[in-house]
């Protein structure tokens, strides 16, 4: 599979709504650490709840959020 892999354009959706990650964490209950680890492609996994909570706070649909290169 070499180094394909999902991304996580955490940054871009936020850029693009103005809003900042501590803003978001108030949003969705997370910590900013947790959202860091997402946001910088460290994370090895998500749950189905988190990411409806993003996608809910950032009005997107999983597939603005999440991409696979």
């Amino acid at each position: 599979m070499g180094d394909r892999a999902v991304r996580v354009r955490l940054d871009e959706l936020l850029q693009e709504r103005g809003m900042t990650l501590t803003e978001l964490s108030h949003r969705v209950e997370i910590t900013v650490v947790n959202l860091s680890i997402l946001k910088n492609g460290h994370a090895k996994a998500i749950r189905f709840s988190t990411l409806a909570r993003l996608c809910e706070a950032l009005g997107c649909q999983p597939g603005d959020l999440l991409t696979f290169e």
